[in-house]
C-alpha cells in the first residue's frame, strides 16, 4: 500500500454475525470466499433445535440469547441465524424479532433469505436438491409450497439420522453435488435450490447456471447475499451466480 491510499480498519462497511450449527463446516469458508472489500464475517455456533415447538420455542430461544450475546460484544451490523433447517423450524416473526432485540443489529435467516432470493430472481417454482433424508426434503417442500413456491422435483442423498451425517452432508465433493443438482433438473423448474448451510456447493454454481441455463441458488449464497443487501452493500459479485451478480 502507498502513501496515498486510504486506510480503513476491517469490516469498515459491514461486520456480519453468524449463528451456524456446531457441525457445519462449510460455511465460514464459503462466507470468507465471497465477501467483499470492507465486509467481515464473525462466527459462533449452537446446535440445531430441529423440533424446537415441542418446548414452545423456549430452549431456541434461550440458545439463540447466550450467542446473540456473543456476537453483540463484536458490534455487529447483521446477524444471520444460517441454518436451512432450523429457520423452517422456527415462526420468522418470532425468529427474527429474538435476533434482533437480544443482538440490537439487523436480522436474517436462511429461509426467509431463499425466499426473498426467489422473489428478486421471479421463480415460482423450483427444483430442489439436498443432503437430506426424504422425510426432511417432504417437509422443506410443505414449507415452501405453502408459500407459493411449486418444487417439481426433489432429491436427497440419504446419510440416515446418525449423528455425523452432518459431518458426512460437508464432506460431499462439488463432482458429485454437481452430478446430484443435474439428477433432480427439470425443464419445468424455473431455478435450483441447493439447500444446506453445511453442503459445499457455491464453488459449482457459476458453472451450473452455464451447464442448466437457469439460476442455481444455495443456502449460503443466498444467506449472505440478504446479510450484504440489509447492510446496504449492493456490490455484484462475479463467480457464484445470478444471485449475487445482481446489484
Amino acid at each position: 500500500m502507498n502513501g496515498s491510499e486510504e486506510t480503513r480498519p476491517s469490516g469498515w462497511r459491514a461486520k456480519f454475525g453468524i449463528i451456524i450449527p456446531t457441525e457445519n463446516t462449510v460455511t465460514e469458508p464459503e462466507f470468507n470466499a465471497m465477501k467483499p472489500e470492507g465486509v467481515t464475517v464473525h462466527f459462533t455456533r449452537m446446535p440445531i433445535h430441529f423440533h424446537p415447538e415441542e418446548d414452545d420455542f423456549k430452549s431456541l430461544l434461550e440458545d439463540l440469547d447466550v450467542r446473540l450475546v456473543e456476537l453483540r460484544t463484536c458490534a455487529v451490523d447483521i446477524v444471520a441465524y444460517n441454518c436451512t433447517v432450523g429457520s423452517m423450524a422456527c415462526p420468522a416473526d418470532i425468529l427474527i424479532s429474538k435476533l434482533k432485540s437480544a443482538s440490537g443489529a439487523k436480522a436474517v435467516s436462511t429461509t426467509g433469505s431463499v425466499m426473498a432470493a426467489f422473489e428478486t430472481l421471479g421463480v415460482r417454482s423450483i427444483a430442489l436438491a439436498t443432503p437430506y433424508s426424504a422425510e426432511v426434503n417432504a417437509h422443506e417442500a410443505e414449507y415452501f409450497a405453502d408459500r407459493g413456491i411449486e418444487v417439481v422435483a426433489m432429491a436427497g442423498m440419504e446419510f440416515g439420522d446418525a449423528p455425523d451425517r452432518g459431518l458426512k452432508f460437508a464432506a460431499v465433493p462439488p463432482d458429485q453435488i454437481c452430478d446430484h443438482v443435474r439428477s433432480v433438473d427439470q425443464t419445468d423448474a424455473e431455478a435450483i435450490f441447493i439447500s444446506c448451510a453445511n453442503f459445499a456447493s457455491a464453488s459449482v454454481v457459476q458453472d451450473l447456471e452455464e451447464e442448466l441455463g437457469k439460476p442455481v441458488i444455495t443456502s449460503n449464497i443466498s444467506t449472505f447475499w440478504a446479510s450484504l443487501r440489509t447492510a446496504g452493500v449492493d456490490d455484484p459479485i462475479s463467480g457464484y451466480g445470478s444471485l449475487l451478480a445482481t446489484k
